[in-house]
């Protein structure tokens, strides 16, 4: 990732998820972070939470379980006040909840292979 990189939220969302589904979870927080750092103050806290994620997320690849659980539990506290009023969609609900449940797993050992299933924004219902 460039330096500089310059993207809007949309556009930093749906990079990183494809980084995420990749499994490319560093990339990810380089996107994320990018945009944590040009947020409105209002929003740094969720785009830092989110880039957090990500890292949380690089732990666990790494098979670091101490770092993965420290990192996804303060991701989760972090963007959870933003639950209520989340914007772009952001499934702030399920990725706290997918990185407790990464965080609560990794205190037992860690897989660097386990499944983790970060989804940043709601998906549109298909009929």
């Amino acid at each position: 990732m460039p330096d500089d990189l310059s993207v809007t939220p949309v556009e930093a969302l749906e990079h990183a998820q494809r980084l995420l589904d990749a499994d490319r979870p560093f990339h990810a927080h380089e996107v994320l972070e990018a945009a944590w750092k040009e947020a409105p103050e209002a929003e740094r806290e969720l785009w830092r939470g989110l880039a957090q994620v990500a890292v949380g997320v690089t732990h666990v690849r790494r098979g670091n379980a101490r770092g993965a659980r420290a990192l996804l539990e303060r991701a989760a506290d972090r963007i959870e006040p933003y639950a209520h009023d989340a914007p772009y969609s952001i499934d702030i609900t399920g990725i706290a909840a997918e990185a407790r449940r990464v965080a609560d797993n990794a205190a037992e050992g860690i897989d660097p292979d386990m499944p983790v299933r970060i989804q940043l924004t709601h998906r549109p219902s298909t009929p």
